[in-house]
């Protein structure tokens, strides 16, 4: 397909809940598909799951259920935080689907006819944390040495490919082509692992059934990494009649993966598709790590950042804003609530949404509230064209983090002229300073009509509201059109001014964190069969905490909030009790009228989002999300809990 663009994240895997990790690769996939869009091409976004394997299979065993079912459970999650980050992918791929099943038996069925394939019985130490095996002379104290996870020696048939094989075509592969694996560190790296030597690789499994059925042979499972790159393929009609979007777009322009998938993707993938006849992808992107307490973020270790509150209070445009701007695309950065609240203020706040609140009262003030003829400006007319350009070079060189800094050239650009010209000075002199007058703030609204088109991939939300604010439409197409100047049309009649970003006050919403109001507790369980983290209570310590039944008398979500539901709960007391409960991702405000509810009555009052709640009411917790606990039956309020 002529100026197509193929873009994938890694498939995650579904043993656990989405986290900041998840969401980073997520987010700058979407910001570049977002500016392909932009600049015309025809894009396919793709994200999924990876279901299989043994780990999975272990994790739902633990928890009592069958792997589907913490599969669908986890899926649903991501599908909801993907919404709500707004996400634009144009396809959703499951290794449990039947399409991906057929493209796995196609391409074994394709290297298994190139003759690299072979049956013979493998003996090694395994990490079913990775997903793979390793030799003994790699292992750091017993342990896997790419995370430290434990290892097991394990022998069983196995189905190998030639992995050797192909050391020198993958060398030459690189060599020929210096771009195909990105930034300039990761190539090197993976050049002098390659260059160490390839040994053939086990790619089936006896030990487990949680998988692809091997062709020809379903006492085998396809391993757990031919079956999940395959995804790659699979979602574009690989190994079914149906492949024009397969010749319509494969190669992939971009896969996007974090940095400790990177030899999976730029040694194993190239060489099954060398192996199958396919053509190889053009770019494969190892970013870096986010870090908490100078360590990468893992479930074991217990330092993963779910960055829920973020997005319940602010909406998913500052957090992605952060994640693109925070991190040097292709190297690490640290995670932390007081970065993230630095940069709203400065950047978000101050920079952006001052310039657009001011701009637009100015116009309403002295201009009626339309947009004028003029807009020269010229200093700010330069800056904006050389910001475009090096915005354009910074994303098309994979540094979104750059071309970020660019537009916000533009805002600063427009800041000193608005500073040096005074409009507010020249609407005081009326019609004589009438030309000037016009001339600066309409230059104003035409350099935030351009910022507007310029961080539409980072921040869709808000680019959509201050396009609204402009007066103009939802938003522009094509990025040659949309990032000239002078393009605003004299006559439009602005919106009310809105802020974009209400100043944060710091100290307070880091005391919020810190209570929990809207932050994800450590202490609540991931699902069925998570292991308590309280310590044991005696009797008497027990019974300090008043659990009484009340009955939801009135309910309202709580405004800026996506998540807290403001009740009035009648307890039996003088007057009704205000509970603040985070639970409107499940309940609508309206259908807790009238319900039964446990509360925590002998809570000291907190203040969630500036509400005050005077209690807790109780809930379980299922993948995160709230399940209302209630008594069986028309319990009279204010009774006793025991």
């Amino acid at each position: 397909m002529a100026d197509s663009f193929y873009i994938t994240t890694p498939i995650y895997y579904v043993n656990d809940l989405p986290h900041i990790g998840h969401i980073y690769t997520t987010v700058m996939a979407d910001v570049i598909a977002r500016y392909q869009r932009l600049c015309g091409r025809s894009v396919r976004f793709l994200t999924g799951t990876d279901e299989h394997g043994q780990k999975i299979e272990r994790a739902a065993r633990e928890q009592g259920v069958e792997p589907i079912e913490l599969a669908d459970r986890v899926v649903a999650r991501y599908h909801r935080w993907w919404a709500d980050l707004e996400i634009s992918h144009d396809d959703f791929i499951r290794t449990t689907e039947a399409r991906h099943q057929r493209a796995v038996a196609e391409i074994v069925r394709r290297i298994n006819a190139s003759g690299d394939i072979y049956l013979d019985n493998y003996t090694g130490w395994y990490c079913a944390g990775c997903e793979g095996f390793f030799p003994e002379s790699q292992l750091v104290d017993g342990r896997c040495p790419d995370q430290g996870h434990p290892v097991e020696l394990l022998s069983e048939p196995s189905y190998f490919f030639r992995l050797s094989a192909y050391q020198q075509p993958l060398l030459d592969w690189y060599r020929a082509n210096p771009g195909c694996i990105a930034p300039e560190s990761r190539f090197n790296e993976v050049v002098r692992f390659v260059e160490g030597g390839l040994r053939d690789l086990s790619i089936s499994r006896t030990s487990l059934h949680w998988g692809v059925p091997y062709p020809s042979d379903p006492g085998h499972v396809v391993y757990v990494w031919l079956d999940a790159l395959t995804n790659y393929i699979s979602a574009l009609g690989f190994g079914s009649d149906d492949d024009e979007l397969f010749r319509g777009f494969w190669p992939a322009d971009l896969h996007l993966v974090g940095k400790d998938i990177l030899r999976f993707h730029c040694v194993y993938w190239p060489a099954f598709l060398m192996s199958a006849g396919l053509p190889l992808p053009k770019t494969i992107f190892g970013h870096g790590w986010w870090m908490r307490d100078e360590a990468k973020m893992s479930k074991s270790l217990g330092n993963v950042v779910r960055p829920d509150h973020i997005v319940q209070r602010f909406g998913p445009d500052p957090l992605r804003y952060f994640l693109a701007r925070e991190m040097s695309f292709g190297q690490d950065a640290s995670f932390s609530d007081e970065a993230f609240a630095e940069r709203y203020n400065a950047d978000l706040a101050n920079h952006l949404g001052n310039t657009a609140s001011r701009t637009l009262a100015m116009v309403a003030r002295y201009l009626d509230g339309r947009v004028p003829a003029a807009h020269g400006g010229a200093a700010v007319a330069e800056a904006a064209t050389q910001a475009v350009g090096a915005y354009r070079r910074a994303m098309d060189a994979l540094e979104p983090h750059r071309a970020l800094e660019s537009t916000w050239q533009v805002l600063t650009a427009v800041n000193g002229y608005i500073q040096e010209q005074q409009p507010w000075s020249l609407a005081k002199q009326g019609n004589a300073a009438r030309g000037p007058l016009e001339e600066v703030l309409g230059t104003s609204l035409e350099a935030l009509r351009l910022t507007s088109v310029l961080i539409s991939p980072f921040m869709p939300g808000v680019a959509r509201n201050l396009r609204r604010q402009l007066g103009l439409g939802e938003g522009a197409t094509n990025l040659v059109e949309a990032g000239g100047w002078g393009l605003i049309p004299s006559g439009t009649r602005v919106g009310d001014p809105e802020p974009l970003f209400p100043r944060l006050d710091v100290a307070a919403y880091l005391k919020e964190l810190e209570m929990n109001d809207e932050g994800a507790p450590a202490s609540v369980p991931d699902g069925p069969g998570a292991e308590p983290t309280s310590e044991q209570l005696t009797i008497d310590e027990f019974a300090r905490t008043q659990l009484v039944v009340g009955v939801v008398l009135e309910a309202e979500q709580v405004p800026k909030s996506r998540k807290l539901v403001r009740m009035m709960v009648d307890l039996a007391e003088e007057s009704p009790r205000q509970i603040v409960a985070g639970i409107a991702g499940r309940y609508a405000a309206d259908d807790l009228v009238g319900r039964r509810v446990v509360i925590v009555a002998n809570l000291k009052p907190a203040r969630l989002m500036g509400v005050e709640s005077q209690g807790m009411v109780l809930a379980a917790s299922v993948d995160g999300e709230p399940f209302l606990l209630s008594p069986d039956g028309d319990v009279p309020p204010g009774t006793g809990v025991k």
